[in-house]
């Protein structure tokens, strides 16, 4: 098969080239891929940083495919051969405490599609029978820029408890997590400001802020009136700091992104007096996906596609993720 296969860190190391087909293993599916994005953890990846080192080269990257289940491993229902689905990146061992409870995104042993196995920026990959989840219509595109990006959104506002009594400022708002937050809290009836270093769409009840840096930032939050909820989604330490200190009395905040900045640096003095929480979320539960999914499928929320691109060109994809058009980028496999 066809596999865009990381050799080597660094974009030279990236190569579309024939593979080996994988097999599924007892419990797993074999998909047929159409799509999969691009995400920061495969730059990550890429270059050997953060959580990205975690990866053993050569690893076919891909972390959220969209396809169609064409073969079965042993103990997989029979029922499921030709579903259309689209696969959980995050692979929870499923024996631990946090797994038995449902909290799978909390499981200290979970590995992830594209950085611990091979993953689905290839014509076919093979994953646990519970990561693909059926897709209920929703075409492979959608569906990939819909399954790690809005699920953990939405467990990022579950460990917040946000409500529609809430005032939410929403950091690192331009961006694909960030559209998905905004959504996300507008859906809840949140009061809803969204800050961005570049400029905002103009989206009706949410308050833009634009600040070129987190000490900018600071400054603007200083003068606006005390948050209820913070949510971080740009992974930048300045500028989570700058979400925190902004909270008022019982303030919650939580940050939702594959960051590769080392050190944080908060007033612990207000952190204590002010009751304030500060919490990271990582990956999400099965049944946040669930949820999101259902928000795509009714028409609650909608994912941006910016661009799309065929895998033959996904070191360029790569190569021009930061400069690309708002929203998802989407390889088309097949």
């Amino acid at each position: 098969m066809r596999a865009a296969r990381l050799q080597t860190n660094g974009l030279a190391g990236l190569h579309v080239a024939d593979v080996q087909r994988p097999t599924p293993e007892p419990g797993e599916v074999l998909i047929a891929v159409e799509a999969v994005s691009l995400n920061q953890l495969d730059l990550n990846v890429i270059a050997g940083h953060g959580p990205g080192r975690a990866a053993r080269l050569p690893r076919v990257l891909g972390l959220d495919p969209a396809g169609v289940v064409v073969e079965l491993g042993e103990g997989v229902d029979a029922g499921r051969l030709g579903q259309p689905v689209v696969a959980k990146p995050n692979i929870p061992c499923g024996d631990c405490v946090h797994c038995a409870l449902g909290h799978e995104a909390d499981c200290p042993s979970q590995t992830v599609l594209g950085v611990h196995r091979d993953g689905g920026a290839a014509e076919f990959v093979v994953v646990p029978a519970r990561n693909a989840f059926d897709r209920h219509g929703l075409d492979a595109a959608t569906a990939s820029a819909t399954v790690h990006s809005l699920p953990i959104v939405v467990n990022a506002f579950d460990a917040a408890a946000v409500t529609a009594a809430d005032r939410v400022l929403v950091t690192g708002a331009g961006g694909t997590l960030g559209h998905a937050a905004v959504a996300y809290a507008r859906f809840l009836g949140a009061t809803v400001v969204a800050a961005s270093r570049s400029e905002l769409p103009r989206i009706d009840g949410v308050e833009p802020i634009v600040a070129a840096d987190a000490g900018e930032l600071g400054e603007r939050l200083a003068e606006a009136e005390p948050f209820d909820v913070a949510i971080d989604v740009s992974g930048h330490g300045a500028t989570i700091a700058a979400g925190v200190a902004a909270l008022g009395w019982g303030g919650r905040a939580v940050f939702c992104s594959a960051s590769v900045d080392a050190r944080l640096e908060l007033d612990a003095r207000d952190l204590y007096l002010k009751r304030k929480q500060l919490r990271g979320v990582a990956s999400a539960d099965y049944e946040h996906v669930r949820r999101a999914l259902r928000h795509v499928q009714n028409g609650t929320i909608a994912p941006i596609i910016g661009s799309r691109h065929p895998l033959d060109d996904i070191v360029g994809a790569y190569r021009g993720f930061g400069a690309s058009p708002r929203g998802k980028v989407v390889i088309d496999v097949v």
